[in-house]
C-alpha cells in the first residue's frame, strides 16, 4: 500500500512539474491594452511609457536588465571591461546579428545610434563613415543626464568592438546603457528618411514594427531572424491598442477583445481575482507620481513659503486613499522606498489646512488674496504613478479652495501634453507628472528629474546650486554608500524647499487572461513580450 502511495505521488509530482514547465508554444497574436498611444518611436528623442513599450520590443541595447530586476545582463555586447581610471568602456559586440531590414548590426552601429545625440559628436568609425544629421530637436534623456559633459568619445576599434571614453568618472554609465535612449537603430533605414523614422523604427529585436494607426493600435510581427534562438519569441504578432478609459479597457479584457489590460481601477481588481478567465500580476512600482510648480516664473521660483503652503493644503492621503484605492504608497520622497539611498528620516509632509493659511499669509498671500487664479495641469492618461490624473487634479483644486487658492484644471491629449509641458508656458503653474525609474540607480530619479541646473530639458527647472553640487557628486562617486548618503542629503533638500511635492508610489497590478504565459512585469515598466506565449 505504501508502495502504491508512493508511486501515486511520484506520478503526480511529474503531472504537476509538466503542468508548471509547459513547453512554450509558438504562434498566435496578443493584444495589449494600454491607456494611451505613443508619442514617437525614435528611443533617442522619447520619454513616455507607451512610446518606449514599442522600442522594448523592437529595439535593443548593449546590455539589458534581467527579468523583474534591474541587474544587468549582456544584450547586444556579449561582453565589456571597464579601466582601472573608470573612464574607458569597450563592449564586444555579438556577431551575425541584423537589423530588420537586413543590414549588419556591427560597431559603427553603435557609434552611430549614439553619436547622433551628442552635440559636437567625437567619433571614429570602422572603414565607412555614416554622416551624422543635425539634431532637429534635443535628445532629452541624452541632454538631461549631462552626457555631453560624460562622454568624451565613441570609436569602433574594429567591426565588432566598441571604446566610450569618458571626460570624468560616471557611475550610472554602464546602467545607462540599458536604457531605451541607448538602443541600437539601423543607419541605413535612419538616414532613408531621418524624419520618418519615428513612425517606422527598425532595430535587432524579436519583433519588427510593420504599422501604427495613430491614436489606435500599433501592430507588430516576429522577427524571424531574431539572434537569440534559445529565447523566442513565440507570438506570430502583437497588436498595441490604445484604450484611454481604464473602465472600457477591463471590459475589453472580460470580454475577451484584449489579453493584458495595462492600469485598471484599482475597483476591477477584485472582480478580476472572481474571474476564472483572468489572472492577476503584480509588483511594488519603482515609481513616483508628483505635483510640480512651474520655477520658471514667480511666485513658485522662489517664493518656497508658498510652495509649502500649496504642499500642506493638499490632502494627498485622501487621494492615494480615494483613488489609487489599495495601489498605492503616500509618498515623502523623491525616490521609491524600495530603492537604495532611500532616506526615511525625512517627515512626510503634513496635511494641515491651518498651517497651510498660516504659510499663504507668511508668503505674502492671505487666505488667497492677490494670488490670481492658477492653473493646474492634470495628465490626460493613466500612467502606472497616477491611475487617474483628472481625478487627482479635481481633489487638488478642491483642497486648494479650501485656503483661498483658486485654482481651474487644464488638460491636453498625451502628446500635446507632454510637448506643451516641456516649453515651461507661462500659462502652466501647477502640473501633475511622474515617473518610472529606467535603470535602478537614485541618479535616475534625483538628477534627471529635479536637477534644473543641468539642463533646460529637465521638466521642473527647479535650480539650486547646492542641490546639483550634489548631483554632480554622485555621479562621480563609485562607492555605493558613500553615494547612498549624498542622496540623503538631496532628498533632505527636497523637503526643506519643496520645490515638488511628492503624491505617490503605485504598486502594479494588472489584469490577464489565463492562457497568456511567461508575461512579467518590471520594475523600470518595460513591456517585454520575447517569452510571452499563449496557451491553445
Amino acid at each position: 500500500m505504501l508502495k502504491k502511495t508512493l508511486l501515486c505521488l511520484a506520478v503526480l509530482a511529474v503531472v504537476c512539474a509538466g503542468a508548471v514547465l509547459a513547453a512554450p508554444k509558438p504562434g498566435g497574436t496578443l493584444i495589449f491594452g494600454r491607456g494611451g498611444d505613443s508619442v514617437g518611436l525614435d528611443p533617442a528623442y522619447e520619454t513616455d511609457g507607451n512610446s518606449f513599450m514599442i522600442c522594448d520590443n523592437v529595439l535593443e541595447a548593449l546590455v539589458e536588465y534581467k527579468d523583474e530586476s534591474t541587474a544587468l545582463e549582456p544584450g547586444l555586447a556579449e561582453s565589456w571591461t571597464i579601466a582601472p581610471d573608470g573612464k574607458t568602456y569597450t563592449f564586444k559586440l555579438r556577431k551575425g546579428v541584423k537589423f530588420h531590414d537586413g543590414t549588419p548590426f556591427n560597431a559603427n552601429a553603435v557609434v552611430f545610434s549614439l553619436g547622433r545625440q551628442m552635440k559636437e559628436p567625437k567619433l571614429k568609425f570602422s572603414g565607412k563613415a555614416w554622416e551624422i544629421p543635425a539634431q532637429e530637436r534635443p535628445p532629452e534623456y541624452w541632454v538631461s543626464m549631462e552626457m555631453d559633459k560624460t562622454v568624451e568619445s565613441i570609436e569602433a576599434a574594429d567591426e565588432h568592438t566598441v571604446v566610450f571614453k569618458l571626460k570624468r568618472v560616471d557611475a550610472p554609465f554602464l546602467a545607462n546603457l540599458g536604457m531605451d535612449f541607448a538602443d541600437i537603430i539601423s543607419p541605413t533605414a535612419f538616414l532613408k528618411n531621418p524624419k520618418e523614422f519615428v513612425r517606422n523604427p527598425v532595430g535587432t529585436g524579436p519583433f519588427k514594427f510593420v504599422k501604427w494607426v495613430k491614436d489606435d493600435q500599433i501592430l507588430l510581427e516576429k522577427n524571424t531572424e531574431y539572434w537569440d534562438k534559445k529565447a523566442g519569441p513565440y507570438l506570430d504578432k502583437a497588436v498595441f491598442r490604445a484604450i484611454p478609459e481604464n473602465s472600457v479597457r477591463f471590459l475589453e479584457l472580460k470580454t475577451g477583445n484584449i489579453h493584458i489590460c495595462q492600469f485598471p481601477n484599482a475597483a476591477d481588481i477584485p472582480l478580476a481575482q472572481k474571474d476564472p478567465g483572468m489572472k492577476l500580476i503584480s509588483q511594488p512600482g519603482m515609481n513616483i507620481g508628483y505635483l510640480s510648480f512651474n520655477h520658471t516664473k514667480e511666485p513658485w521660483k522662489s517664493n518656497t513659503k508658498l510652495r509649502k503652503a500649496v504642499a500642506q493644503a493638499i490632502n494627498r492621503k485622501a487621494i492615494v486613499d480615494n483613488i489609487y484605492q489599495g495601489q498605492g504608497q503616500l509618498a515623502k520622497n523623491h525616490i521609491p522606498p524600495i530603492m537604495w539611498g532611500y532616506n526615511d528620516a525625512v517627515p512626510q509632509v503634513e496635511y494641515s489646512l491651518d498651517k497651510a493659511k498660516a504659510l499663504l499669509a507668511e508668503a505674502g498671500f492671505p487666505e488667497g488674496k492677490g494670488l490670481d487664479e492658477i492653473t493646474l495641469w492634470c495628465m490626460p492618461v493613466a500612467r502606472p504613478y497616477n491611475p487617474e490624473g483628472l481625478k487627482v487634479g479635481v481633489a487638488m483644486v478642491a483642497d486648494l479652495a479650501k485656503v483661498g487658492i483658486r485654482a481651474r484644471i487644464v488638460s491636453f491629449e498625451w502628446g500635446t501634453y507632454l510637448k506643451r509641458q516641456r516649453e515651461q508656458p507661462p500659462d502652466m503653474d501647477l502640473f501633475q507628472l511622474g515617473w518610472t525609474g529606467d535603470n535602478g540607480d537614485p541618479d535616475n530619479f534625483l538628477a534627471v528629474l529635479y536637477d534644473g541646473m543641468a539642463s533646460s530639458s529637465v521638466r521642473t527647472q527647479w535650480q539650486n546650486s547646492e542641490y546639483h553640487s550634489l548631483m554632480e557628486q554622485g555621479r562621480q562617486t563609485t562607492d555605493q554608500a558613500k553615494r547612498a548618503e549624498i542622496y540623503k542629503k538631496a532628498q533632505q533638500l527636497m523637503y526643506d524647499e519643496m520645490p515638488v511635492i511628492p503624491v505617490a508610489h503605485s504598486t502594479q497590478t494588472w489584469p490577464l487572461l489565463k492562457n497568456v504565459q511567461d508575461f512579467k512585469l518590471h520594475p523600470t515598466a518595460s513591456i517585454r513580450l520575447k517569452n510571452v506565449w499563449l496557451e491553445k
